[in-house]
């Protein structure tokens, strides 16, 4: 008989010099930025429960432990597969290599710790510890810092670089500062995982199916059902309660064609969290989680705590709760979730912010919702609330200011509360009056150190978001000009020719060198946002190496935005025109690109931002 091992490890004694392959079959690597993003939030809230400012690093030996759950592992013919866990050590191998990156960037010692936690030397070439051939080259990419293009990959692929991508861009890094290598070591030592090890592929199926399926624990939507359904002891009731439950976490989990068991565990968070989380935990260590932490980790748990605050203990209350309020959360989640994946007219807003990949959406849209809503009601709630979100977060975004997902979650604590169950009317008020009060514009202020809309330029952080700003001003010109080019064309990344970054001067410094102090003062205009445009990829590549006045025709061939840098743009073009005057946008046509032309541009790009981002649409989205 085989034997059956299961170990409690650290991370770094699950990964030291060890590799894990998967076998065909597998399903592909799923994680979305949720799942990262909050992976994240609970390691940085752990950690810093404990950190102080001023330890040694060996004081991390005394912090608390985090628990990442349980692997199966079949070994084999030399090989460590992956039966249960593919998701995890994948997500944990992309967070390694990025913080061993800035470890190595900051000549930190711990980088030579993790170096063979992510690969092991094989007869002189790197043997990465995700052994799955196909995924190789972005790994390695990633590991090395070298530039990866994943369009036309398979999914796995581009999930992978998109998670990495977000775990770049999230707080946790710039939290860090000098708290980094206490991070790296706690994540090493004090986070683990039950490794359950077999050398028996029967064996490993068999625990894996008898774990997924007979003998699977209880997941907290069966234990919140559970707990929901025993007071209720009339049969008819407890099977209407039921069934109604049932369904629910069936069109949750089953939505869009795809099977993820966590859907209607997220709604569940994102609803309750939205309606009835009325605290969060300090930010200091020894802080203790409160409600907005405990919906997110143990709702189950939280919900039996808080049956008094709930109205829940009896019969009656919990029938309705299952049978009328989860069904008018889950259908608006689902709403939510159509309306992120397809550019809905009404909820363009939801569609903008999951571009922005802003992951707290989902919860807060659902905060200002009352169950007697009907469904225009709800839809006008939904859209009012996306709305103040996409203003809210395009204005931090051009003033560098950090929106990720723990950053902003006190902030979205704060907002959910304010309104909370609010009529329609009110609601508007509340975030009108928000948007009135809010010191972050996109003006910016130079006494508080905000550059606003007019000293946005590419870099790492901001490439994304400007990449989304520059669709939205593309699209609106578009619209208002009579043509249908809407945000959702140009933002697909899946089509054969996608748009692209544009930038209207060559990177030729020596063609311009008599306009610049030196060649950094030329990069920092180049990547200015007013001198960028979308284009397609094929024309965008063609273009590159060329002057402008070479460039100026063939803008005039494309969107209204890119071409009405060239006059003819204005000639036949009632629409267009008429779109200029009524906005009193300051559109011009230029025959030379210089620091007066891009001037000029500025002014352009800060009126059509604030057309844009303008809070009158919050107005017209409760219409």
């Amino acid at each position: 008989m085989s034997a059956i091992t299961p170990h409690y490890r650290s991370v770094q004694q699950l990964l030291q010099s060890q590799s894990f392959s998967i076998d065909e079959y597998q399903r592909e690597y799923k994680w979305e930025k949720e799942n990262i993003d909050e992976l994240l939030s609970d390691l940085q809230a752990k950690f810093f429960s404990h950190y102080k400012p001023g330890d040694e690093t060996p004081a991390v030996s005394g912090y608390g432990e985090y628990f990442l759950g349980s692997i199966i592992v079949s070994k084999r013919n030399g090989k460590n597969y992956l039966i249960d866990g593919q998701q995890r050590v994948t997500s944990l191998t992309l967070l390694l290599i990025c913080l061993y990156r800035l470890a190595e960037v900051q000549g930190l010692p711990v980088s030579k710790t993790m170096a063979p936690l992510i690969f092991s030397d094989n007869l002189g070439q790197p043997k990465f510890n995700l052994d799955i051939p196909e995924r190789l080259p972005v790994i390695q990419a990633l590991f090395q810092g070298q530039s990866y293009n994943p369009d036309g990959k398979d999914e796995s692929i581009r999930t992978m670089y998109a998670r990495y991508g977000d775990i770049e861009a999230n707080d946790l890094l710039a939290e860090l500062d000098d708290a980094l290598p206490h991070f790296i070591y706690w994540l090493l030592t004090r986070v683990g995982l039950i490794e359950i090890a077999t050398d028996n592929d029967s064996y490993a199926y068999a625990i894996f199916e008898t774990m997924n399926d007979r003998g699977k624990p209880l997941s907290p939507v069966d234990m919140l059902k559970a707990y929901l359904l025993a007071p209720i002891e009339e049969p008819q009731a407890r099977v209407q309660a039921n069934q109604s439950w049932k369904q629910q976490v069936l069109e949750l989990i089953s939505w869009g064609g795809s099977h993820e068991p966590e859907r209607d565990a997220n709604c569940i968070k994102a609803w309750l969290r939205a309606q009835y989380a009325e605290s969060t935990r300090e930010r200091k260590a020894g802080a203790v989680d409160k409600d907005w932490e405990l919906i997110g980790s143990v709702f189950h748990r939280w919900v039996r705590d808080h049956s008094v605050q709930l109205g829940l203990g009896k019969a009656q209350a919990n029938q309705k709760l299952m049978a009328e309020s989860f069904p008018f959360f889950a259908k608006a989640y689902r709403r939510i979730l159509d309306a992120s994946r397809h550019y809905t007219p009404g909820l363009e807003a939801i569609y903008y912010n999951a571009h922005n990949d802003f992951t707290w959406q989902g919860t807060v849209v659902l905060a200002p919702l009352v169950e007697t809503d009907d469904d225009e009601t709800v839809r006008r709630k939904l859209a009012v609330t996306a709305t103040y979100l996409d203003i809210w977060l395009m204005r931090r975004a051009v003033n560098y200011i950090r929106v990720g997902y723990s950053s902003v979650s006190y902030a979205m604590w704060l907002l959910c509360r304010d309104i909370r169950r609010k009529p329609l009317a009110e609601l508007v008020d509340v975030l009108s009056h928000k948007l009135a009060e809010d010191d972050v514009t996109f003006a910016g202020s130079e006494a508080r150190g905000r550059i606003g809309i007019d000293g946005l330029g590419l870099n790492q952080f901001s490439r994304r978001y400007i990449y989304h700003l520059l669709a939205r001003l593309t699209a609106t010109t578009e619209a208002g000009s009579g043509r249908t080019e809407s945000f959702d064309k140009l933002v697909n990344r899946q089509v054969k020719n996608p748009f692209d970054i544009e930038h209207i001067w060559a990177d030729n410094f020596d063609a311009v060198e008599a306009n610049f102090v030196d060649e950094q003062e030329f990069q920092e205009w180049r990547n200015h946002v007013a001198s960028l445009l979308l284009l397609p990829a094929d024309v965008n590549r063609s273009l590159q190496d060329k002057p402008f006045a070479h460039k100026r025709a063939h803008y005039a061939k494309q969107n209204f935005y890119a071409a009405s840098l060239d006059a003819s743009a204005y000639q036949h073009q009632p629409q267009f025109r008429q779109f200029a005057a009524v906005h009193q946008l300051p559109f011009k046509a230029f025959d030379n690109f210089t620091k007066q032309e891009q001037r000029a541009r500025r002014e352009l790009v800060a009126a059509l931002v604030e057309l844009v981002w303008s809070p009158q649409r919050l107005q017209e989205a409760a219409i």
